[in-house]
Protein backbone atom coordinates (compact mmCIF):
# COMPACT_ATOMS: atom_id res chain seq x y z
CA UNK A 1 0.00 0.00 0.00
CA UNK A 2 1.42 3.43 -0.54
CA UNK A 3 -0.63 6.54 0.95
CA UNK A 4 -3.61 6.00 1.07
CA UNK A 5 -5.15 3.94 -1.76
CA UNK A 6 -5.00 -0.07 -1.62
CA UNK A 7 -3.39 -1.11 -4.60
CA UNK A 8 -4.90 -3.76 -6.18
CA UNK A 9 -2.59 -3.96 -9.37
CA UNK A 10 -2.82 -2.38 -12.47
CA UNK A 11 -5.23 -1.65 -15.30
CA UNK A 12 -5.32 0.30 -18.54
CA UNK A 13 -6.39 3.61 -18.67
CA UNK A 14 -9.57 3.64 -21.15
CA UNK A 15 -8.49 6.81 -22.60
CA UNK A 16 -5.06 6.76 -22.89
CA UNK A 17 -4.05 3.19 -22.98
CA UNK A 18 -1.52 4.11 -20.07
CA UNK A 19 -0.51 1.49 -17.66
CA UNK A 20 -2.22 3.20 -14.23
CA UNK A 21 -2.25 1.91 -10.28
CA UNK A 22 -6.07 -0.38 -9.98
CA UNK A 23 -7.30 1.61 -6.88
CA UNK A 24 -11.02 1.43 -6.23
CA UNK A 25 -10.90 5.67 -6.96
CA UNK A 26 -9.00 4.57 -9.94
CA UNK A 27 -11.91 2.67 -10.94
CA UNK A 28 -14.51 4.95 -10.74
CA UNK A 29 -12.95 7.18 -12.95
CA UNK A 30 -12.47 4.32 -15.40
CA UNK A 31 -15.78 3.41 -15.49
CA UNK A 32 -16.77 7.74 -15.52
CA UNK A 33 -14.93 7.75 -18.64
CA UNK A 34 -16.01 4.83 -20.40
CA UNK A 35 -19.73 6.39 -19.44
CA UNK A 36 -19.33 9.79 -20.76
CA UNK A 37 -18.30 7.95 -24.06
CA UNK A 38 -20.55 5.02 -24.49
CA UNK A 39 -24.00 6.99 -22.65
CA UNK A 40 -23.40 10.68 -23.36
CA UNK A 41 -21.71 10.49 -26.43
CA UNK A 42 -18.40 12.45 -25.59
CA UNK A 43 -15.73 11.37 -28.21
CA UNK A 44 -12.67 10.00 -25.76
CA UNK A 45 -10.48 12.37 -28.09
CA UNK A 46 -12.12 15.27 -26.17
CA UNK A 47 -11.44 14.32 -22.79
CA UNK A 48 -7.97 14.51 -21.33
CA UNK A 49 -7.39 12.79 -17.98
CA UNK A 50 -5.09 13.79 -15.16
CA UNK A 51 -4.34 17.13 -16.12
CA UNK A 52 -1.80 18.94 -13.76
CA UNK A 53 -2.71 21.90 -12.01
CA UNK A 54 -0.76 24.45 -10.05
CA UNK A 55 -1.92 26.28 -7.00
CA UNK A 56 -1.18 28.88 -5.06
CA UNK A 57 -1.77 30.27 -1.88
CA UNK A 58 0.83 32.67 -0.56
CA UNK A 59 4.31 30.99 -0.75
CA UNK A 60 2.64 28.07 -0.78
CA UNK A 61 2.87 25.57 -3.78
CA UNK A 62 1.25 22.75 -4.94
CA UNK A 63 0.10 20.58 -8.18
CA UNK A 64 -2.64 18.73 -8.13
CA UNK A 65 -4.53 16.32 -11.05
CA UNK A 66 -7.58 17.42 -12.73
CA UNK A 67 -9.85 14.17 -13.19
CA UNK A 68 -11.45 15.04 -16.80
CA UNK A 69 -11.53 18.29 -18.63
CA UNK A 70 -13.34 17.74 -21.74
CA UNK A 71 -12.62 20.17 -24.63
CA UNK A 72 -15.03 22.27 -27.22
CA UNK A 73 -13.67 24.35 -30.38
CA UNK A 74 -10.54 25.09 -28.37
CA UNK A 75 -11.84 25.89 -24.88
CA UNK A 76 -12.48 23.75 -21.59
CA UNK A 77 -16.13 23.37 -21.73
CA UNK A 78 -16.55 20.99 -18.78
CA UNK A 79 -14.56 19.64 -15.74
CA UNK A 80 -15.22 16.61 -14.08
CA UNK A 81 -13.47 16.25 -10.79
CA UNK A 82 -13.99 12.84 -8.72
CA UNK A 83 -13.52 12.61 -4.94
CA UNK A 84 -15.14 10.09 -2.45
CA UNK A 85 -17.97 10.61 0.03
CA UNK A 86 -19.93 14.08 0.07
CA UNK A 87 -20.57 15.94 -3.22
CA UNK A 88 -21.69 19.60 -1.55
CA UNK A 89 -18.18 19.62 0.24
CA UNK A 90 -16.41 19.62 -2.85
CA UNK A 91 -19.18 22.26 -5.34
CA UNK A 92 -16.50 25.32 -4.24
CA UNK A 93 -13.36 23.47 -4.97
CA UNK A 94 -14.28 22.26 -8.22
CA UNK A 95 -15.76 25.58 -9.18
CA UNK A 96 -12.19 27.01 -8.81
CA UNK A 97 -10.55 24.12 -10.10
CA UNK A 98 -12.53 24.85 -13.61
CA UNK A 99 -11.90 28.69 -13.17
CA UNK A 100 -7.71 28.01 -12.84
CA UNK A 101 -7.78 25.22 -15.31
CA UNK A 102 -9.38 27.61 -18.24
CA UNK A 103 -8.54 30.83 -17.03
CA UNK A 104 -12.63 31.77 -17.09
CA UNK A 105 -15.82 30.27 -16.09
CA UNK A 106 -16.57 27.11 -17.84
CA UNK A 107 -19.94 26.26 -18.92
CA UNK A 108 -19.85 22.80 -16.91
CA UNK A 109 -18.60 21.30 -13.39
CA UNK A 110 -18.82 18.52 -12.38
CA UNK A 111 -18.43 16.68 -9.10
CA UNK A 112 -18.71 13.27 -8.73
CA UNK A 113 -17.98 10.22 -6.09
CA UNK A 114 -18.40 7.66 -9.00
CA UNK A 115 -22.28 6.87 -8.10
CA UNK A 116 -23.88 10.25 -7.45
CA UNK A 117 -22.81 13.61 -9.26
CA UNK A 118 -23.74 17.04 -8.99
CA UNK A 119 -23.76 18.91 -12.06
CA UNK A 120 -22.94 22.81 -11.81
CA UNK A 121 -23.37 25.62 -13.46
CA UNK A 122 -19.61 27.04 -14.02
CA UNK A 123 -20.29 30.64 -13.98
CA UNK A 124 -22.71 30.96 -11.53
CA UNK A 125 -22.29 27.61 -9.21
CA UNK A 126 -25.87 26.80 -9.25
CA UNK A 127 -27.06 23.15 -9.00
CA UNK A 128 -28.05 22.47 -12.83
CA UNK A 129 -28.51 18.55 -12.05
CA UNK A 130 -28.00 15.92 -9.64
CA UNK A 131 -26.98 12.17 -10.68
CA UNK A 132 -24.94 10.54 -13.46
CA UNK A 133 -27.54 10.75 -15.89
CA UNK A 134 -27.38 14.54 -15.18
CA UNK A 135 -24.29 14.89 -17.00
CA UNK A 136 -25.06 16.64 -20.19
CA UNK A 137 -25.02 14.83 -22.99
CA UNK A 138 -21.79 16.08 -25.67
CA UNK A 139 -24.90 17.72 -27.52
CA UNK A 140 -26.75 19.45 -24.71
CA UNK A 141 -23.02 20.85 -23.92
CA UNK A 142 -22.30 21.72 -27.50
CA UNK A 143 -25.69 23.77 -26.91
CA UNK A 144 -24.12 25.55 -23.90
CA UNK A 145 -21.15 26.49 -25.44
CA UNK A 146 -22.46 27.95 -28.11
CA UNK A 147 -23.82 31.09 -26.16
CA UNK A 148 -21.60 31.14 -23.13
CA UNK A 149 -19.16 34.21 -22.09
CA UNK A 150 -15.70 32.85 -21.89
CA UNK A 151 -13.74 36.33 -20.82
CA UNK A 152 -10.66 35.78 -19.20
CA UNK A 153 -11.07 36.15 -15.52
CA UNK A 154 -8.82 39.04 -13.89
CA UNK A 155 -5.55 37.70 -12.06
CA UNK A 156 -7.01 39.28 -8.35
CA UNK A 157 -10.31 36.73 -8.71
CA UNK A 158 -7.59 33.74 -10.07
CA UNK A 159 -5.53 34.17 -7.49
CA UNK A 160 -8.63 33.69 -4.95
CA UNK A 161 -9.92 30.53 -7.02
CA UNK A 162 -6.53 29.10 -6.53
CA UNK A 163 -6.35 30.05 -2.81
CA UNK A 164 -9.51 28.19 -2.41
CA UNK A 165 -8.51 25.11 -4.13
CA UNK A 166 -5.33 24.98 -2.12
CA UNK A 167 -7.38 25.36 0.86
CA UNK A 168 -9.70 22.36 -0.14
CA UNK A 169 -7.35 20.02 -2.22
CA UNK A 170 -4.00 20.82 -0.24
CA UNK A 171 -4.51 21.89 3.22
CA UNK A 172 -7.50 19.56 3.81
CA UNK A 173 -6.33 16.48 2.09
CA UNK A 174 -5.53 13.50 4.04
CA UNK A 175 -1.97 13.63 5.34
CA UNK A 176 -0.99 10.26 3.62
CA UNK A 177 -2.26 11.51 0.06
CA UNK A 178 0.21 10.66 -2.09
CA UNK A 179 -1.49 12.29 -5.28
CA UNK A 180 -0.31 15.65 -4.62
CA UNK A 181 2.72 16.89 -5.24
CA UNK A 182 3.82 20.02 -2.24
CA UNK A 183 6.31 22.12 -3.68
Amino acid sequence: MTGHHLILGQLTDYLTGETLEDTLDERYRQKLARFLVAEKGYPAAMMRPRRELMLRAGDNRAVIKIDLTLRMDGRIAMVVQFGPGSLVTRHRPVLAISRLAAGCFVPVAVVTNGEDADILDGGTGRVMGAGLAAIPSHDRLRDRVGGFDFSPLPEKRLDMESRIAYTYEVDGACPCDDTIRRL
